[in-house]
Parts: structure tokens; sequence; C-alpha cells
């Protein structure tokens, strides 16, 4: 065999390799989004939801939360947030704070609204202390033209 029909062949492996090399990357790469650079991850929604007030009712000795949650600048959507109920803002080790669910619907962006999460009788002696403990932010759906 020649010189130059071994050259070809050595070329011809070394494009072969670069494919099996090179054309799994440029998938990753094109899958993920083309290398336009990092998303900016979003804010937690427990940062759009904050406590605003945490009292006992005097009728029923149980423990209101109001809850005021800020619509993220991105877009609208609805909320659902945990609230504890707890006797102090430090948590006990081992011990199981009382949690409620309040969901806050339609939340346009920027705006404010309340909701109100009603927690367990509480002792008439205690000071009851409420804090968010999670919450979950759900965009709405946009609204499409139909044809």
């Amino acid at each position: 065999m020649s010189a130059l029909k071994w050259q070809g062949w050595l070329v011809g492996l070394v494009v072969l390799a670069g494919l099996l090399v090179f054309a799994p990357l440029g998938l990753y790469v094109w899958a993920s989004g083309g290398g336009t650079g990092a998303a900016v991850p979003e804010r937690p929604a427990a940062q759009d939801v904050r406590v605003t007030s945490c009292r006992v009712e005097p009728a029923s000795r149980r423990v209101v939360a109001t809850v005021e949650v800020t619509g993220r600048a991105t877009g609208g959507g609805a909320y659902v947030a945990t609230v504890e109920f707890r006797e102090s803002a430090d948590p006990a080790p081992g011990a199981r704070a009382a949690q409620a669910l309040v969901r806050v619907p339609g939340v346009a962006p920027g705006a404010t609204e309340r909701g109100e999460a009603v927690g367990p009788v509480w002792p008439a002696a205690k000071v009851p202390w409420c804090g968010v403990a999670a919450a979950q932010f759900t965009p709405s759906p946009r609204s499409t033209p139909s044809p």
C-alpha cells in the first residue's frame, strides 16, 4: 500500500472519531438551549409571602394569621403558603409545629393580596408565633388568541 492510501484512511478515521466525540456534545448544547447563557433562577415563592399579623380569636381561641402576598413582576399567578404556629420564633428541637395552608389566587404582577390561615385552638396563657414555613407559586396560564 502506498503512503497516500494510508494517509487517506488516517484522515477518515480522525474525522469519524471527531464525529463520535463532538456530535453528542453538540446535541447536548443544542438541547439545553443553544448555549445562550444561564437562565436566571426564579426567587423562592416564600420571599413573596409574609405574615402581617398573628392573633388569637377570642370566641374560638383559634390562632389566625394574616398573610400578605406581593405578586412577581414576571407575571401573575396563585400562591399556596404553609403557615406555622409555634410558641416561639425558635423551634424546639424535635417538636412539631401546627401548620395550616392558605391559598391566595389571582395575584397580579406587583399587586399585594391578603389571605388568612386558621390554626389550632391556642392555650389561654400562651402568646402564639406565626411564620411562613413554605410557599409555592403557580403562574397563571397565558391567554392565547383562538384562530
